[in-house]
């Protein structure tokens, strides 16, 4: 894939439809993000400049059904994989 046809990573990404951070066009491209050197793959939501993700807490749920998030702070990396 060419880095030419990928839409610069924003500064808040979240894959919530129903947030204002969700943007499909970032989405449809593999993403990786890195907090305090180590890759996580079960990210909701990030924020580079505020340094946090927000991951969920197990199988625990909320009253809608949707998993329980947990905010993780530290420095965040994302990258688009290749």
């Amino acid at each position: 894939m060419n880095d030419t046809t990928r839409p610069a990573l924003p500064d808040r990404l979240s894959t919530n439809p129903k947030s204002p951070f969700h943007q499909i066009e970032c989405l449809q491209h593999d993403i990786g993000i890195r907090i305090n050197g180590k890759e996580r793959f079960d990210v909701d939501e990030y924020c580079v400049s505020e340094g946090w993700v927000k991951v969920p807490a197990g199988k625990t749920r909320d009253r809608h059904g949707r998993p329980l998030l947990v905010q993780v702070k530290g420095q965040v990396e994302v990258f688009y994989k290749d």
